[in-house]
């Protein structure tokens, strides 16, 4: 079998996996342990992020003519590729936070949503919340004047509801007061 049948597998499989990608985000792995890299790809897999290390020459083949054909000058040394389809910012939040503590992990640069961004804006990246605290901080903010209405509401009510029993009296004591008066006006 030719050398080129061999490899038209992976560059089909490369290609299948950036099609819908929001994000392609390119790392230098040498230098961690197994036990580390077996870490980094659960973390990864619990963000929606498929990671592999692949041949720079089948990834540049299966870069021609997409978006990602800009990551092809970060194809030197050895390199992993985290894709992801859903958050663009997901493999650059767990790639940084992770090589925080595995020094050996080196964020090259990445395309996210067509657009190169390299390593130093890709840790800026990296400080885009998840969609999901995007959403809880958004409804948050939201909500934080409703419930500060509902709580002036609540203790006006309240007020109300205190001085209500003492204009109930009042009444009382003014309908006595006027029945006193029309006998001692006679």
């Amino acid at each position: 079998m030719a050398k080129v049948e061999l490899k038209k597998p992976v560059v089909e499989e490369i290609s299948a996996k950036i099609k819908d990608a929001q994000a392609v985000v390119l790392v230098d792995h040498r230098g961690l342990t197994v036990a580390q890299d077996t870490e980094l790809r659960k973390k990864l897999r619990e963000e929606g992020v498929s990671y592999k290390v692949y041949k720079n020459t089948m990834m540049n083949f299966a870069f021609q003519g997409t978006d990602f054909e800009q990551l092809k000058d970060l194809l030197n040394g050895p390199s992993a590729m985290a894709v992801s389809e859903s958050d663009p910012a997901a493999p650059a939040r767990v790639l940084y936070e992770f090589a925080k503590n595995a020094k050996a992990l080196e964020i090259k640069g990445g395309v996210i949503e067509g657009k190169f961004y390299d390593a130093e804006a890709m840790t800026e990246i990296a400080s885009i919340p998840s969609r999901e605290v995007l959403l809880s901080r958004l409804l948050g903010s939201m909500q934080s004047p409703i419930s500060n209405l509902a709580r002036v509401l609540n203790q006006i009510a309240e007020k109300d509801g205190e001085a209500a029993p003492a204009t109930e009296e009042a009444p009382a004591e003014e309908a006595a007061a006027p029945a006193e008066e029309a006998p001692a006006a006679e």
